[in-house]
């Protein structure tokens, strides 16, 4: 589990960079949680070696100290899984001096930056690379290293990125559940640039606030977060797919418009680099009933459209999919919320069904499940291989 040389050796780069960002110290806080999780599966694997449960422990601390018009951030991640080696892994996701005088902010370090306002899928978040084996929806991402230039201004905000190092996907080993039919054998990753994870990759970002309407405008050039996977071997000659990282350039619109209880969503990407250029695009609504029958729970019912002009040779599920669900907030004490997904393939009948659930059992206790059912899978389909994997996860969290 040891961390990438760059990932190791950031955090003394930014101790160094004290004497520029710091004179007198104000405040410092811990805080955090510490967690406990377990996984069963509904069926049996279909390899050899997996299991039908897993179990894991999990930390993630994060200190905020702040001086005089500057802030650090640290927040590692440790997980130790008993199933699956690749899920045991340790990651710095934030260790972050952000450094803000009234004209602009700077920032260097590692972070994580999230851009995206659709629910079901966040094709502009291209930033930080996506922790796979923590969940298939794609939403946990790694720490990133970066210098963050970001202009405060009456005409909107603007953000510069240079993005020093590269992060590889991480995947699930031979024994874990959720992978390809072939293990992904991240040893012989391969890059079509000769720096490899060294390419120095950059960023922007336009962001401003237009009446009810919320505009994002986005590019990216370096070294593209996912990887083809192409066939190859092991050492031993075994079958295996080998991650190739391509460079691309991608041009992102996000667009959000509140009209009453309506809120309007779109991203959009356009993208050259992984063969002929191509747009995707995830759009749609979410209609929120306040008050429902008189209580104090708020029901907001979601629905998407998920479109990639690659058709059936994009190297994702959501070609041509729709997304329905509903999000339940109770609104009581304990903030107890619930959100259930489908996504509908529209050419097929593949389907995948989604559950997030969480509730406050005290001030430091809360519980969280989660649920994915990987439906009438296709054989010609991406997921599958994860058509036996659909699994209930229970995590039980202790917040300081």
């Amino acid at each position: 589990m040891r961390l990438p040389p760059l990932i190791r050796f950031m955090p003394l780069l930014i101790l160094c960079s004290f004497g520029v960002f710091m004179p007198e110290a104000m405040a410092n806080e811990l805080t955090g949680y510490v967690a406990i999780e377990g996984r069963l599966f509904f069926d049996d694997s279909l390899h050899t070696g997996q299991r039908e449960q897993q179990s894991s422990i999990i930390a993630k601390p994060e200190y905020f100290h702040e001086w005089k018009e500057s802030i650090l951030t640290v927040a590692p991640f440790f997980r130790l899984d008993s199933a699956d080696s690749k899920r045991s892994h340790v990651d710095i996701r934030e260790f972050f001096v952000l450094w803000y005088p009234e004209a602009f902010e700077l920032g260097i370090g590692i972070r994580k930056v999230f851009w995206g306002v659709t629910e079901s899928q966040h094709l502009v978040d291209i930033i930080n690379q996506t922790d796979l084996v923590e969940l298939p929806d794609g939403e946990e991402k790694l720490g990133q290293p970066m210098v963050n230039l970001s202009l405060l201004r009456d005409w909107g905000t603007l953000d510069l990125y240079l993005l020093p190092y590269f992060r590889e996907r991480t995947f699930p080993s031979l024994k874990g559940r959720l992978r390809s039919s072939l293990v992904v054998e991240t040893d012989r990753t391969r890059y079509e640039s000769g720096a490899k994870q060294h390419h120095l990759d950059v960023a922007a970002r336009y962001s401003q606030t237009f009446g009810d309407w919320d505009v994002g405008l986005s590019y990216f050039q370096g070294t593209g977060r996912e990887p083809t996977l192409i066939p190859g071997a092991d050492a031993s000659g075994n079958p295996v797919l080998i991650p190739f990282y391509e460079q691309i350039g991608q041009t992102g619109l996000e667009l959000q418009w509140v009209v009453e209880e309506w809120l309007w969503k779109l991203e959009m990407i356009h993208r050259v680099g992984q063969g002929d250029s191509f747009e995707a695009w995830t759009g749609g609504f979410e209609y929120t009933f306040t008050a429902l029958f008189g209580s104090k729970m708020d029901l907001g019912v979601i629905g998407e459209w998920l479109h990639d002009t690659r058709g059936e040779a994009a190297p994702t599920p959501f070609e041509e999919d729709i997304m329905v669900g509903f999000r339940l907030g109770v609104n009581d004490m304990a903030s107890t919320e619930l959100l259930f997904g489908v996504i509908q393939d529209l050419e097929r009948s593949d389907r995948i069904l989604s559950l997030e659930a969480s509730r406050r059992i005290t001030d430091h206790w809360k519980i969280e499940i989660e649920a994915f059912i990987f439906a009438r899978q296709s054989p010609n389909e991406l997921l599958f291989s994860q058509r036996d994997d659909d699994f209930l996860q229970a995590s039980l969290f202790y917040h300081f």
